[in-house]
């Protein structure tokens, strides 16, 4: 009798778990619910900030010093740090073999000068005669007419030795003035006001076109101290609106806490193939000398558009592998937006793209927000 009992209940158990497991199998499924976002509203303004770029100091002029003639170096009167005035004697050479040249085509001038005088003085002497002898010719039979054709030639013949001897003093006189000019080259001085940075060789070294590895080298280099150039390679991106003359401001490490200020002197109008960017140079004062040339520097460039550009929360911008976007929403359904950045300053980025001034987009983008998925929108406050 127990035995029947346990299998009537077995039996209706199992029985009783059929119809519920029917029951849950037959529910259909619930609906996923929409995500709750929060919106903004796209902004449209100006683009106005400073970007920190970085930035050399160079000096404005700078040359080196090679000597154009060889010759030993006899004295050398700078050193590095020296502080020279334009036209300041900086250093003698000394090439023995210039004085005999020298000497040489001061007596070849000498020697067609007095060319020249002897020329001109059988010359007047000769056009005496053919004169007598043309004024006696007037009276017949006194002088034969052969004579004074003789006389006549004579003194042509006087006039070009003249011209020739006059050619040959200006052509000895052209030669004293080169080799005047190559031993003046003897003494070498400052082509400007400035400061010695480099010196490589000292008295008693052999220097010249002629001389070798050592003419290969600057004597001394001389740099423009007083007045440097702020070279800053602005990036393609962010060429944008400059003004010629606008002053920029920038920091250099050696005076930290202090700010310098230049204004915009020259612009290159060409973007650079192999970096990007164009060059840009600032005129900077430096009569106190507390800048360096060479010295890196970070300018506070100014950044600004030919017209308004979109913005919106950094956050708002979002990507996977293949896009970068933002999420418009529209009639509560998600958008994918593909867009480019540019500047970003304060939270918000500049944002390129299918957008207008008066859409909302997801303040909080991600990809799990799906293209085309429905939800649920509320507005965040705006500041």
């Amino acid at each position: 009798m127990r035995t029947h009992v346990f299998a009537l209940t077995i039996l209706m158990c199992t029985l009783s778990g059929c119809r519920n497991g029917s029951k849950e199998a037959a529910r259909p499924p619930q609906a996923s619910a929409a995500p709750d976002v929060e919106t903004v509203r796209i902004a449209s303004r100006q683009l106005d900030l400073k970007a920190s770029l970085p930035a050399q100091l160079l000096p404005y002029e700078s040359v080196d010093i090679y000597p154009k003639v060889t010759g030993f170096i006899e004295s050398i009167r700078v050193d590095v740090g020296s502080r020279v005035h334009q036209g300041e004697e900086l250093m003698r050479l000394s090439a023995p073999e210039f004085m005999a040249q020298r000497s040489q085509a001061e007596a070849a001038v000498r020697a067609a000068e007095s060319q020249l005088a002897a020329a001109q003085a059988k010359l007047t002497s000769d056009q005496g005669t053919y004169q007598h002898l043309a004024s006696a010719a007037k009276t017949p039979g006194v002088v034969a007419q052969n004579d004074v054709m003789v006389a006549d030639q004579t003194v042509a013949a006087d006039k070009g030795t003249v011209s020739a001897a006059k050619h040959n003093l200006d052509a000895a006189r052209d030669a004293l003035r080169s080799v005047s000019q190559m031993a003046s080259y003897l003494t070498i001085s400052a082509p400007f006001s400035g400061v010695v940075t480099m010196r490589n060789l000292h008295p008693g070294a052999l220097t010249g076109p002629a001389s070798g590895q050592a003419g290969s080298q600057p004597i001394v280099r001389i740099v423009d101290t007083d007045r440097l150039r702020l070279v800053v390679p602005i990036p393609e991106a962010e060429v944008g609106k400059m003004k010629q003359g606008e002053s920029v401001s920038f920091t250099v490490p050696a005076y930290p806490g202090e700010t310098f200020y230049a204004p915009i002197a020259r612009i290159a109008h060409e973007v650079d193939v192999n970096t990007r960017t164009m060059r840009v140079e600032l005129d900077v004062r430096n009569v106190d000398g507390k800048l360096a040339s060479g010295s890196f520097v970070t300018v506070a460039w100014p950044v600004r558009r030919h017209a308004p550009t979109l913005f919106v929360p950094s956050t708002a911008i979002t990507g996977d592998q293949q896009h970068t976007f933002v999420i418009r929403i529209h009639d509560s359904k998600a958008e994918w937006v593909n867009v480019q950045t540019g500047q970003s300053a304060n939270g918000e980025t500049e944002v390129f793209g299918d957008l207008q001034a008066s859409d909302q987009v997801v303040r909080t983008a991600s990809d799990s927000i799906r293209n085309g998925q429905n939800v649920s929108v509320h507005a965040a406050k705006q500041p």
